[in-house]
């Protein structure tokens, strides 16, 4: 039975915007206040997936979420009609109105970690939809992606599901944006390389800006998805790293089966993280690419979003192949290391740069956009839903975006009652595409 790592891309949403919510992450705070373009933010990403799935790669897609979020203005004492909460939160606090708008599940990377079958106690894949509570846009997020994930892949035999995290920021998740496998094939028993910013009852003295993810987090995920610990690696990140704009790990490296392509500044002693990858995986060796600060600064790397790519097998080319920002191709620094990656006799062979701008102004690159799912055949039988992306799912989903997406939206435009019935229209034809049932509040009731 043949194994893979299945991309789960989130859509750009209807209401994507550039309010600039997420303290510390540069790119959408220097953004801010700026218009932005959803109908090109969700064919761009249309885009990168179609042409993954067309180079062989399982691609398939994770819908937006229903935005605004009226079940939060409801828990916060609004009442009346959708149009007339709308309007009193607008009223009381336009960036109240920002954060219940807001379009971030688009980067399902911190929709939640996952662990599969061959990693776990009891040989089923393990979903925990991340927490997301150092910011309070996302945090609002896990309850629709937990239905969303639920329906996609139905608890039994083959996944089991589990509640985000309680406990507010001393138990901060970020999701899979933090988290790591190491594995010779996808189906064979991989390791896992948890990354934190934080312990959660330690005050950090050397952050500038939150260290979202905190170690007891990410070892309480690791007990309830049964790893194995001494298959398990706790890493701490580099303060500098958070403070340079790296809120999450996956903006300092990327990981594919044996090879970890990273900054020297994402950890705090990066040889002995290495080390201790090694020990994980016994006689697997592990190949390690780390960049010198001195080829790429650590401002350069922030900037480009050089190791928020993504690190492909592709099965029509021999060698690995990067999926980088077109940012990353303009910057000297991390062109030219691309290029000297590639023209060394080394594991990366290939290089492509997409356009995804409309993500990358919010901060969020091609690694920001998708969840990892290691599937077998089995697995992609079983799944509850047509989430797989190929030419005709292109079609119909671009088809439904041109339908639906405004291509220029201004943060004064959230307080538009117009946009929100938008918004529930398109998302409700988008359940019947996909075939995920009423996932959504709005159409629960």
């Amino acid at each position: 039975m043949q194994w893979h790592e299945v991309n789960f891309d989130g859509l750009v949403g209807p209401t994507h915007n550039y309010a600039g919510l997420s303290f510390g992450n540069l790119a959408a705070t220097s953004n801010q206040g700026k218009v932005s373009n959803p109908l090109k933010g969700v064919l761009q990403g249309l885009g990168k997936m179609q042409h993954l799935a067309g180079l062989g790669m399982k691609q398939a897609v994770l819908p937006p979420h229903d935005r605004p979020h009226l079940s939060t203005l409801h828990g916060l004492g609004f009442t009346g009609s959708d149009e007339e909460m709308l309007a009193a939160a607008w009223s009381s606090s336009p960036e109240l109105v920002a954060n219940i708008m807001s379009a971030s599940a688009m980067w399902t990377a911190n929709a939640a970690t996952v662990s599969p079958a061959s990693d776990t106690a009891d040989g089923r894949t393990h979903f925990t939809p991340a927490n997301l509570a150092s910011m309070y846009h996302r945090s609002i997020e896990w309850p629709t992606t937990g239905r969303i994930l639920k329906a996609i892949f139905p608890e039994g035999n083959s996944f089991t599901h589990h509640d985000a995290l309680a406990g507010g920021t001393h138990m901060g998740d970020e999701g899979a944006a933090n988290h790591n496998r190491f594995c010779a094939t996808y189906g064979a028993r991989g390791a896992a390389l948890f990354v934190y910013g934080q312990p959660a009852f330690a005050k950090a003295k050397d952050l500038t800006f939150p260290g979202r993810q905190t170690l007891e987090a990410s070892q309480a995920i690791a007990r309830q998805h049964g790893l194995d610990p001494a298959r398990t690696v706790f890493a701490k990140q580099h303060p500098a790293a958070i403070n340079a704009g790296a809120f999450h790990n996956d903006v300092m490296g990327v990981s594919n089966r044996t090879v970890f392509f990273y900054h020297e500044m994402a950890f705090e002693n990066p040889a002995q993280v290495e080390a201790d990858i090694q020990t994980t995986m016994g006689e697997t060796p592990m190949q390690f690419i780390r960049v010198r600060e001195a080829e790429v600064p650590l401002a350069d790397a922030v900037q480009s979003y050089l190791f928020n790519s993504q690190l492909l097998s592709m099965p029509k080319r021999e060698g690995m192949t990067l999926i980088l920002p077109s940012e990353a191709e303009n910057i000297l620094t991390t062109k030219g290391y691309v290029a000297k990656v590639i023209a060394s006799d080394g594991p990366i062979n290939h290089a492509e740069y997409m356009e995804v701008r409309q993500s990358m102004r919010n901060g969020g690159g091609p690694a920001c956009l998708r969840l990892r799912v290691v599937l077998s055949d089995d697995n992609l039988a079983e799944l509850g839903a047509n989430v797989m992306m190929d030419d005709g799912q292109h079609e119909t989903l671009s088809a439904w975006a041109h339908r639906h997406y405004r291509d220029r939206l201004a943060v004064e435009d959230l307080a538009d009652a117009s946009l929100m019935r938008e918004s529930f229209t398109a998302l409700d034809e988008l359940t019947s595409i996909l075939q995920i049932g009423n996932v959504y509040d709005f159409q629960r009731g």
